[in-house]
């Protein structure tokens, strides 16, 4: 149950993220969107527990997703600005 929490909490930190960082470079798709935001979700879980924030079996709350979501946007917008340059 915990993966499906995670995923519920990446879909709506996606979509908070875009709001608190939109771009030219951003994801402009709805579906991308939330796939980042839910790639960022377990990007915070994983970072949160490789710290010892988080137990094993604990998974980020909402503000780390959406921490995580504003990572993995930060990135795209790194990578995707690259190949637009190219």
């Amino acid at each position: 149950m915990g993966i499906i929490w995670t995923i519920i909490i990446g879909f709506v930190a996606g979509v908070v993220a875009k709001f608190i960082m939109p771009g030219d470079n951003e994801p402009s798709g709805f579906i991308l969107t939330t796939i980042l935001g839910i790639v960022g979700a377990f990007v915070a879980t994983w970072l949160g527990q490789a710290l010892g924030w988080y137990s094993a079996g604990q998974g980020a709350g909402f503000i780390g997703a959406i921490v995580g979501a504003v990572i993995v946007l930060f990135v795209y917008g790194l990578v995707a600005g690259r190949r637009r340059a190219i």
